[in-house]
């Protein structure tokens, strides 16, 4: 017993894990019969949830270039996969309710099939 309510008090804190990891999003499933005008609206605050699900962050913010990637071919006509980066932060602002944040930038892939075989990555930044 005594070491089941250790194992409770010895939580995982994710304020010392800055990381950074990228994902390839599968927006076709999230999009898939949705109101033509309503699809790339829907595709960005779905990168949103995936990026608060992955990182345990409650503040995402996304890269302008991610955006853009996301309405290039207009509002409904999007890319079935994306692949983007998300990177773990600090907050340093002093008023700040969160202590990390996610920021979510896109990795640019040329070719569609380019995105078989790809997994999870983590990447190590200096």
């Amino acid at each position: 017993m005594v070491k089941d309510a250790a194992k409770k008090n010895t939580k995982k804190s994710t304020l010392n894990e800055v990381v950074t990891r990228e994902y390839t999003i599968h927006l076709h499933k999230h999009v898939f019969g949705r109101t033509f005008k309503k699809r790339a609206p829907h595709a960005i605050k779905a990168i949103k949830k995936f990026a608060q699900d992955a990182m345990k962050t409650a503040d995402v913010r996304l890269d302008p270039s991610l955006n853009t990637a996301v309405w290039k071919r207009g509002v409904k006509s999007l890319p079935h996969r994306i692949r983007v980066r998300l990177s773990r932060k600090k907050n340093d602002d002093e008023d700040a309710k969160e202590k990390l944040y996610t920021h979510v930038s896109i990795v640019p892939i040329t070719k569609p099939s380019e995105f078989k075989g790809l997994q999870t990555e983590t990447i190590h930044e200096e």
